[in-house]
């Protein structure tokens, strides 16, 4: 018994390790996007409650019949409404004091006078309190998993005009209340189906697991359910690379955790040396990390030179001293990334493999040299795509055959170099430039980008730009609608009686 608690002692700090996967990629948002999101959508809710569809409303009192029908929504006042983050897993949206005008149809009897026109109603203290539940779902996609909604509405009057009209201002409570009490059933079913349906949609445009080109892709999904406080919202994503060619394979994450600290701007992004790393690791594993120069796409200078060199010994002692020259760069091992506070930088093993090509017969190999470069990288958010450019700083080659060879070489140190600044890294760069997307709703992009290093990861501070509205995205990729759409509390349209109320 001692020993097992013992064993289970030295095996808690493994197991509460591995049961907290650090991010390969975090992306914070703070009040200050959360004003922004309030914006767009409250000009959301606006346009949902405006399309409130209610039950025709009809019944007697005495002699007094009525038939209630068409009523629409003409107007919204929603003056005063917040959005704030609640610890745990929460959003909170509240609207208060809001107004809604409505116009309907009436058919009224009493007694032997028979009535048909329109009126204008009002609903005034409208008070909405709404709480979404945010949570990392089974594909790893953040969404709204829970709502809860409560509303009401504090008066509600309709003007009547015509020769009736003290008689329907004596009547007028029945109708009053049945609208009241339709109207305000409608609001939160309304918002649910917002929700849990539409912004949903919205929340589905955000990349998971998608393909980079045509040799990587990236996993994008959500380590764990969010963590909310008082002022931010952070997520905590896989951030990884694969090749397309094995996309089950995965790489272990032994990077420093990113750690955001600020909330000046809207957003921040923090990317660990680990997402750069199974990029590159990615690239190695699908063997794309290679390149050959023959014939005339060796430069001219560097071919002189390499005639000129101690390879000319060899050149005379084989039978093709003209025969065109291969020169193949292949990378012997995944880059490694190094981010610290004072740059990021990408360090490279290669080798060069020289070969004389005669045509219709066997390339002759002249030699094998390794190769060891030192890359700086400026990386650089452009709209949601995060982008890095390579600049060679440090290169050295050597011989894998002899100090001899090696000293030989020394010569080529120069040439070499300018080859890779002016061949092989314009291609480099060509490939990157393209960049991976940030996991962000469509239509939503990044402002004032400003990128800061740490020791092990750097961050990205944005602001946020609605590019395309919420409303112009989701009608996009609105769901085909369907008998379940709307959620199972969206009430039914029985004939409503105001004396049950």
């Amino acid at each position: 018994m001692a020993a097992s608690s013992c064993l289970l002692l030295l095996l808690l700090p493994w197991l509460v390790m591995t049961s907290h996967s650090p991010p390969g990629c975090k992306i914070r948002v703070t009040s200050k996007g959360l004003d922004l999101v309030k914006q767009e959508g409250l000009r959301f809710v606006e346009q949902e409650l405006q399309n409130i569809t209610m039950s025709d409303l009809h019944g007697k009192e005495g002699q007094f019949h009525y038939n209630i029908t068409q009523v629409k929504v003409m107007d919204l006042q929603l003056a005063f409404s917040d959005l704030h983050f609640q610890p745990q897993q929460h959003l909170v949206f509240n609207i208060s004091n809001a107004s809604i005008s409505l116009r309907f149809r009436r058919q009224l009897l009493y007694w032997f006078f028979y009535d048909i026109g329109s009126i204008n109603a009002s609903a005034d203290g409208v008070h909405i309190h709404t709480v979404l539940q945010l949570a990392k779902d089974e594909a790893g996609r953040l969404k709204i998993s829970n709502m809860t909604c409560n509303a009401s509405i504090a008066r509600m009057h309709a003007g009547f005009s015509g020769t009736l009209r003290k008689v329907y201002e004596f009547l007028s409570t029945f109708i009053i209340t049945g609208m009241r009490f339709l109207l305000s059933q409608q609001i939160c079913p309304s918002l649910e189906h917002a929700s849990l349906v539409l912004l949903n949609s919205l929340l589905d445009t955000v990349p998971v697991r998608n393909y980079v080109d045509e040799h990587i892709g990236i996993d994008y999904s959500l380590l764990r359910d969010p963590a909310v406080s008082t002022d931010t919202l952070d997520l905590d994503f896989k951030g990884m690379f694969f090749p397309r060619a094995r996309e089950d394979q995965e790489l272990e994450n032994h990077a420093v955790e990113p750690v955001i600290k600020e909330t000046e701007r809207m957003v921040y992004v923090a990317f660990s040396e680990y997402f750069f790393d199974s990029a590159m690791h990615a690239y190695f594993q699908a063997g794309v990390l290679a390149i050959e120069l023959q014939g005339e796409k060796v430069p001219k200078d560097l071919e002189v030179l390499l005639r000129a060199t101690f390879f000319g010994t060899i050149f005379m002692q084989s039978p093709a001293v003209d025969a065109p020259l291969r020169l193949v760069l292949q990378v012997s091992a995944p880059p490694r990334c190094i981010i610290k506070p004072t740059g990021t930088s990408v360090s490279v093993s290669a080798f060069l493999n020289i070969s004389l090509v005669p045509p219709g017969r066997p390339a002759v190999q002249l030699s094998s040299m390794a190769m060891e470069t030192k890359l700086s990288a400026k990386v650089f958010l452009q709209g949601k795509a995060l982008r890095v450019q390579l600049d060679l700083r440090r290169f050295r080659i050597y011989s894998k055959q002899s100090a001899l060879e090696s000293l030989a070489l020394f010569s080529l140190q120069a040439p070499l170099k300018t080859l890779l600044q002016l061949t092989i890294m314009p291609i480099i760069n060509e490939r990157t430039k393209k960049g991976v997307q940030i996991p962000l709703p469509e239509g939503m992009d990044f402002t004032r980008e400003v990128v800061t290093n740490h020791a092990g990861f750097l961050t990205v501070g944005a602001d946020l730009h609605f590019s395309k509205g919420l409303r112009e995205v989701i009608e996009k990729y609105r769901p085909a609608p369907t008998p379940h759409t709307y959620p199972s509390s969206w009430p039914a349209e029985p004939t409503v009686d105001p004396r049950q109320l």
